[in-house]
Order: structure tokens, then C-alpha cells, then sequence
């Protein structure tokens, strides 16, 4: 049985979100306020489109809200994409819900409120600039639980702070722990005493943003 995929409010987003979420087998259903909007989202083969407010939760239960297991409000209102994902949370029982916000400083609030998945735009942007400036320093960024914690392998380099030094040498922050080494074929997990060495690759795991004033430390490189 295909997933079931609600989308509710947005534009272009709405409408790329769901020719992207088709072609990879989703079942989408799309809610809009915009008769002009609902027009163009109709052209879209194999999406089922409702016109009408999100935010009020006769036209979700008309759209059968409650059959859906992903929720994803995106229009322009951060507060009506948390009235959203909060109906259909709580009233609709949808199991997962995603909100798109504009402002960054409302994300945690948004996750305090028990909606699943929080997408700010401008924290993406900020975060893909930060990657490309250390992308020389690090090979590979996984982020989880949410974004707030981030696992990234650090090739270390012969000219590297950290090459020749001990583990405990490192000042690294306090959010951010090695969990393992990877020297050539080999992989080991180190302790205190454990000597990094050119050419390693250091696997790194770290919370609140932390990773790049480590890899700071690690590298000698901003």
C-alpha cells in the first residue's frame, strides 16, 4: 500500500513537493486556499486536490485528513502551519507531521508544540553555506535526531593541529566526542591516550552545531 502524503498551503513548493513525492510512489493528496493555485495543482497527473482553508478542520476532515500518515504544512504563516500540523496531529491522528517556518528562532518552540519535523529555510541555506566552506575538511555530514546532532567523518592531514597529538592534547567542545578512527583498513575506537596520526580519518559525533568549531580545532582551517 502506497504512503499517503497531505500537503496544505504553498505555492511552487506545493507543487514541486508533489511531482517529487509522485515519481517516488507517495499517494498525494494537496490542500490550497487559492482557487488559481488548486488550477494549477489539478494539472498534476494522479494528485487529488482540495481547495480550502487548512487551518480549519472541516475541509482536513473532508480531505479525510485522518488517512494520511504524513501531514506537511507549507504555507506562508508560521502559525498556520503549527494550527495545521497541530490538527492534524491531535485531532486527525496523522502520524507524522512536518511545518515549514520562516523564522529560525521558532523552530524549538515548533518541536515543544509536538510536531515532528521542523523546516526552516534560512537555517538550511546557513547550514549549506557552512558545510561548503569546510568541505575540504569534512568528507561526509549525516545529520539526526532532528538536525541537532551531526556525525561527520575529518580527514586529518599532515599539517593538521591534531596530527601527532594525543586525544586528551585536543581541545575539542564538549559537545563533541571521536567516536571512532579510521586508519586505512582499520577502524578503532580511541581513549585518552590514542595518538592521532596523518591521514586518519576521524569520525566525529556533535550536537548544537558544534562540528565546525571542532573541525576548527582539528584542522587548523576556518
Amino acid at each position: 500500500m502506497k504512503t499517503k502524503v497531505l500537503l496544505v498551503g504553498g505555492k511552487s513548493k506545493a507543487k514541486s513537493l508533489a511531482v517529487s513525492l509522485l515519481g517516488r510512489g507517495y499517494q498525494v493528496t494537496a490542500i490550497n486556499d487559492s482557487h488559481e493555485e488548486c488550477l494549477k495543482l489539478a494539472g498534476i497527473n494522479k494528485l487529488n486536490v482540495f481547495e480550502g482553508d487548512g487551518t480549519k478542520p472541516f475541509i482536513l476532515e473532508d480531505a479525510n485528513a485522518s488517512d494520511y500518515k504524513i501531514a506537511i504544512a507549507l504555507t506562508s504563516k508560521d502559525e498556520d502551519n503549527l494550527v495545521i500540523c497541530e490538527l492534524c496531529k491531535k485531532r486527525f491522528h496523522v502520524h507524522k507531521t512536518v511545518a515549514l517556518v520562516s523564522d529560525p528562532r521558532k523552530t524549538d518552540f515548533f518541536y515543544a508544540m509536538g510536531i515532528d519535523s521542523v523546516v526552516c529555510a534560512i537555517s538550511a541555506v546557513t547550514n549549506i553555506i557552512e558545510q561548503q566552506a569546510f568541505m575540504e575538511q569534512m568528507a561526509n555530514v549525516i545529520p539526526i535526531g532532528k538536525g541537532r546532532v551531526q556525525i561527520a567523518e575529518v580527514p586529518i592531514s599532515s599539517t593538521a593541529p591534531a596530527a601527532g597529538k594525543k586525544l586528551w592534547e585536543i581541545n575539542l567542545p564538549k559537545e563533541v566526542i571521536i567516536g571512532c578512527i579510521l586508519h586505512g583498513d582499520q577502524i578503532g575506537i580511541p581513549c585518552g591516550d590514542t595518538k592521532i596520526l596523518a591521514g586518519d580519518v576521524l569520525v566525529l559525533i556533535s550536537g548544537n552545531g558544534q562540528e565546525l568549531a571542532a573541525v576548527k580545532e582539528l584542522t587548523g582551517r576556518e
